[in-house]
């Protein structure tokens, strides 16, 4: 029996799926009440901070159909809950579309924002990697507001303080 190659997207999907199932585990873990909690004045709170990471089970759509306009997405919603379930739509919208990419969709190029008003040409399977990793990024971000917020951090990609694994 021979074995099948694994393609760029196939691990896309896998690494998307499973960086979704963390993060929604982070969001879940947030402490109830405190999502306006802001860690500076000049930050957004964690309720907004949260909505970039639904923002970004959002934009992978944008890509695949090549009209990224960051002013068309919609506005956080007014509870950490209503994030949490756009979130979980928005990813549960998407798979079907990300599945459904060709190879020759995956490798086709889309204008991206590369610097401050400053476009460039760029594959779509890159854009969907960078999107992935800019919900790391945020995810990163939103875990420190859950410490300031006196939550429980659960493990992400190792043992946390609260969630040691011996």
């Amino acid at each position: 029996m021979a074995q099948q190659t694994m393609t760029e997207k196939d691990m896309f999907l896998q690494n998307f799926e499973r960086e979704y199932q963390t993060t929604l585990k982070v969001l879940r873990a947030f402490p109830q009440g405190k999502g306006e909690l802001k860690a500076a004045p000049n930050m957004r709170t964690a309720r907004e901070l949260a909505w970039m990471l639904a923002i970004n089970q959002m934009v992978p759509a944008a890509v695949i159909t090549g009209a990224l306009d960051p002013s068309a997405f919609p506005p956080p919603p007014a509870t950490l809950d209503q994030v949490i379930a756009g979130f979980e739509k928005a990813h549960h919208d998407i798979m079907p579309k990300l599945k459904a990419m060709t190879e020759a969709d995956w490798n086709a190029m889309i204008k991206m924002p590369v610097g401050p008003k400053q476009m460039a040409d760029m594959r779509k399977g890159d854009a969907q990697w960078f999107f992935l990793s800019d919900t790391v990024h945020h995810r990163g971000q939103f875990s420190v507001y859950m410490r300031i917020a006196g939550g429980r951090l659960p493990s992400i990609y190792g043992p946390t303080a609260d969630e040691p694994w011996w």
